[in-house]
């Protein structure tokens, strides 16, 4: 047995107070006269021996009573194999999980504020010079510091519910950044949380061997959930007034069925669809949904669900922009291509801009979603960088190679993307053999499939390279497979290239009646577009449009009364936000430039706390590295618990207890114990 305060050790020579007591007896005796002595024949006498017994228990009730309350103030405890010494200072930091699955209740209340009842336990279980850090899922800069036990309970009473959902190993390493700060304590870490599976990841976790981990898990009712894991829109270019469809992602992440899900779609605060669904359990379920009738200009969207009892994930927010004009780069040797400008001059939709290959702006490249070059001799190194960086991105380009090209520039540019390149020129004449009907680019283009369409004449053409034909998505192709028209998927992009330049000395193509819609289509499914939605804590940043910022205007994110201002960078071309942990409730935020609107961005909860899944106790175990524990409390104080596991087992409730006891025995003792004399009753 130890004891944290040995000194009180020296206490126990009071125990010869109640001997020197017991030896000499200071008691008075009190005279009293009798008239008549013959009152007293009656009396029996008391025996010695039943006297001493009598004083004898007394004398060892009080000496048991306060031997015990000495060992009481001297603290003693049992150690065990990870007993910490006393008196030595500790730095202790506990995670509270904040996320939203602890809103979630249990027969305690939510799961949140049983965690932060639990914190405090913990807490109330060290001595008072012992250090605390206070950490949640928002990883705020004031939670990285220690603070004396009253601050620890005051920052835990102030822990609200976060958007931010952080792996375990994410949590530890935070913790231990700021334990290891403190070399001349012993440390220790506490995470309580509800440990969502998907939430708190599966790798194992590797700490500091100096530190040790408690994972106190918070019981919660099985509950069922549904949520829109995402949304995507069919078309990637949006018009004023044409319909749009939208392809919704439902999730059950419950173990049952889901029946009569209602699921309400709304644009600019107006319902566009309304539907109800059925799910299977653990089931994802897709469905499309129809609407029209939107105006130019950016759209803010948003799908409600009715999924009680959890419903912090009921909205799912998204965001778009329909354009007036769709903007198209047309790149050249010097001279304009007729055809393409004929051709794009056809729809007031397009936009076509003219530039030739010495004088195109780089920084405005992410701005088309289109780029087509044609007759350009030879592709500079700069341009060709940044085309391919343009494509890797999203953005989609068009490739005619012009009579007498370079060939080596051209493969300089295509090759590293993975598209065919201009090998040799072919001055045999030909015809297209093969149109694949099955391309995306000819979904809307015929009516019915003509049996023996009239495909273009070739008179020469430039071979293409076999090198990628794995990832080839074929438009047309000449007699043997060889390709005419073809395109490749490169990064977020894509790449057509032609095997003949837009001119009627190499073939009918210029002309022909497939040209027009397959530029079209080109130009309507080119998918350089900002996303519909982002994920609050998984993207600190996000690329939106591009914008010129000077040295005196800011960019601003709102909504409602909250206004955030994020640091924008230019790279590329393109306009870099860095949001960090600014962002903490989920919706559609107006990016402004100054006071006119930019952008509509959105941003959603993290789905992993969707999943109301939680990990059991052996699953935890198998987390962590040896001397590490897992707790699963119950009704009881979490503070006895780790007093006895960081302390040992405790004994000065037991000596309070029994010095208690000793003197009720004393009390007894004096009050029933009666000898012969005292039993004697006065005469009549």
């Amino acid at each position: 047995m130890h004891f944290v305060y040995p000194a009180f050790l020296f206490a126990l020579i009071t125990l010869a107070i109640p001997v020197l007591v017991h030896l000499f007896n200071f008691r008075r005796y009190k005279k009293v006269n009798f008239s008549n002595v013959q009152f007293l024949k009656d009396i029996k006498e008391q025996q010695s021996s039943r006297r001493n017994l009598r004083e004898r228990l007394i004398l060892l009730s009080r000496l048991l009573a306060l031997g015990f309350l000495v060992l009481a103030f001297a603290k003693p405890y049992l150690p065990s194999q990870n007993t910490i010494p006393p008196g030595q200072q500790q730095a202790v930091s506990v995670f509270i999980d904040n996320s939203y699955s602890m809103q979630t209740l249990n027969p305690e209340g939510s799961l949140l504020d049983e965690a932060k009842r639990r914190a405090k336990e913990i807490a109330a279980a060290y001595a008072i010079n012992d250090r605390f850090q206070i950490l949640t899922q928002d990883f705020e800069g004031k939670h990285q510091r220690l603070l004396n036990r009253q601050e620890f309970n005051d920052a835990v009473d102030a822990v609200k519910i976060s958007a931010q959902s952080r792996n375990l190993q994410q949590i530890i390493s935070r913790q231990l950044s700021l334990l290891q700060t403190q070399p001349g304590s012993l440390q220790q870490a506490y995470v309580i949380s509800d440990f969502q599976a998907k939430a708190t990841g599966l790798a194992t976790l590797k700490p500091d061997t100096g530190t040790k981990v408690n994972l106190i898990q918070i019981k919660a009712n099985t509950l069922p959930n549904i949520a829109v894991d995402s949304v995507w829109l069919v078309s990637a270019v949006h018009r004023p007034g044409e319909t749009e469809k939208l392809v919704v992602k439902l999730h059950n992440y419950a173990a049952e069925d889901a029946s009569g899900i209602p699921l309400k779609l709304l644009v600019n605060g107006m319902q566009k669809a309304l539907a109800s669904y059925d799910v299977k359990a653990r089931a994802i379920r897709q469905d499309t949904l129809t609407f029209s009738g939107l105006q130019s200009g950016w759209q803010q969207a948003q799908i409600q669900l009715q999924d009680n009892p959890v419903t912090f994930d009921n909205q799912f927010y998204f965001s778009f922009n329909v354009k007036d004009k769709l903007p198209v780069l047309l790149v050249n040797g010097g001279q304009p291509n007729a055809y393409l400008r004929a051709a794009f001059s056809s729809d007031n939709f397009f936009s076509p801009v003219f530039t030739n290959e010495g004088s195109v702006n780089y920084s405005r490249l992410s701005a088309y979603p289109l780029i087509v070059i044609s007759d350009v001799k030879s592709i500079s190194s700069g341009l060709a960088q940044q085309l391919k960086s343009y494509v890797s991105k999203g953005g989609t380009l068009a490739v005619f190679p012009a009579d007498g090209a370079d060939l080596v520039s051209y493969q300089s540019l295509l090759q590293p993307a993975g598209a065919a390149f201009p090998q040799k020129l072919l001055t045999e004449a030909t015809r297209v053999s093969s149109l694949n009907i099955q391309n995306a680019l000819f979904k809307t283009v015929f009516e019915d499939v003509p049996r023996s369409p009239d495909l273009p004449i070739v008179k020469k053409y430039y071979q293409l390279s076999a090198a990628t034909q794995t990832r080839r998505e074929s438009l047309m192709d000449l007699p043997g497979g060889q390709p005419f028209w073809s395109g490749y998927k490169s990064g977020s992009g894509k790449i057509y290239v032609s095997a003949v330049p837009l001119q009627e000395d190499y073939s009918n193509l210029p002309r022909h009646a497939l040209l027009l819609p397959i530029l079209f289509r080109m130009a309507l499914l080119s998918g350089h577009d900002q996303p519909l939605f982002y994920t609050l804590g998984n993207d600190a940043v996000i690329e939106t449009v591009p914008l010129q910022v000077g040295e005196k205007q800011i960019l601003k994110l709102t909504k409602d009364n909250q206004t955030i201002i994020p640091d924008a960078r230019q790279q590329e071309g393109t306009t870099l936000l860095y949001l960090a942990d600014q962002l903490q409730q989920p919706g559609n935020y107006q990016l402004s430039k100054q006071d006119s609107l930019a952008a509509i961005i959105a941003f959603n909860n993290n789905k992993l706390e969707s999943d109301l899944t939680y990990m059991d106790k052996s699953a935890l175990i198998g987390l962590l590295p040896k001397g590490s524990e897992v707790w699963q409390p119950g009704k009881g104080s979490m503070s006895n618990t780790v007093t006895d596991t960081n302390f040992g087992l405790q004994l000065w409730k037991l000596c309070i207890i029994l010095a208690l006891i000793f003197v009720a025995g004393e009390i007894l003792l004096v009050r029933l114990y009666k000898t012969g004399k005292q039993q004697q009753s006065s005469p009549a």
